[in-house]
Parts: structure tokens; C-alpha cells; sequence
């Protein structure tokens, strides 16, 4: 069975695959101060138990991409990241939908997700999709200038 979900600006949303993973490091490495190694990307895209889903275009062209982890009732979004020419255009907000709409079909029935306190258009596209703050993590993400940025950790239930 293939997978695809609907996505805006004429992208499409299906599963990752394994020669996706030095594209997905070039975009997570444009949205993050440390972003992770094509390795890291190839491990995660071999698992079964981390889904990653990939925004594209029909000449599979990827515009963004969101990787979760399953583990029995509960997923956890790892990272989301949209190329910076293609953000604002609703991508993430359409990589999370599929991400629950696949995971209707797991056990799953709860999301988690960290995010950096200063991420102001992440903590708005969560709170509309429905996760609320449960509690906060003290200099968890490092920043360029050697200071750390603390993490809200939100969750949401997935029906």
C-alpha cells in the first residue's frame, strides 16, 4: 500500500526513504544550530519504529520533513524542518496532520514534542494543532553564542 497525503503549493506528503537522508540533513541543518549528520538521517529512515515523512513535489523534489518515533502508545515528533524556501506556505502544518493520520493506525495515542522557548512559529503551529505545554527544560538546546535555550515539552492526545 502507498502512502500519500495532500500537502499545499502542488506538494505531496509520503514516507521517507533511505537515499532521502542527505537532503533531509541539508534542511535540518538550515533550521537548527546543530543540526544532524546524513548518518543519524540514514539510521532513523531504516527503522521502523522512527517514520519520517517527506513533503515533495511530483518530481519528488523535497520541501520538508517531519521524523517521530514510535514506542507502544506513544510517538514523539523528534524534529520537523521546512527548507526556508518553502516556509510559510503551511508545509509543517501539513506533515504534522499526516503524521496523525498515520498514526491512527498504530497503537499509538499520544504525541510529545520539545521546542525551543524562543521558536515562536513552532509554539504557534502546535498550539493549533492542539498540544499544550506539560512541563520545561532548563538550557536544553545550546546556541550559537554558547547560551542555552530552554525546551517546552508539549503534548497532545491523537484520538
Amino acid at each position: 500500500m502507498i502512502k500519500l497525503w495532500m500537502a499545499p503549493a502542488g506538494l505531496h506528503i509520503e514516507p521517507g526513504r533511505i537515499a532521502d537522508a542527505k537532503e533531509l540533513a541539508r534542511i535540518h541543518a538550515q533550521g537548527f544550530y546543530r543540526g544532524w549528520p546524513v548518518g543519524e538521517f540514514e539510521s532513523f529512515l531504516a527503522d521502523d519504529s522512527t517514520p519520517v515523512y517527506v513533503a515533495c513535489d511530483p518530481k519528488r523534489r523535497i520541501a520538508g520533513f517531519a521524523l517521530i518515533r514510535i514506542a507502544a502508545d506513544e510517538s514523539e515528533l523528534l524534529t520537523i524542518a521546512v527548507d526556508p524556501k518553502w516556509r510559510g506556505k503551511k508545509i509543517g502544518q501539513a506533515l504534522l496532520k499526516a503524521t496523525f493520520a498515520d498514526l491512527l493506525t498504530t497503537p499509538a495515542r499520544k504525541m510529545f514534542l520539545e521546542v525551543s522557548e524562543e521558536n515562536a512559529a513552532a509554539i504557534k503551529l502546535y498550539g493549533r494543532e492542539g498540544f499544550a505545554t506539560i512541563s520545561s527544560r532548563k538550557g536544553y538546546y545550546p546556541k550559537a553564542d554558547g547560551s542555552a535555550a530552554t525546551a517546552l515539552v508539549m503534548a497532545r492526545d491523537l484520538g
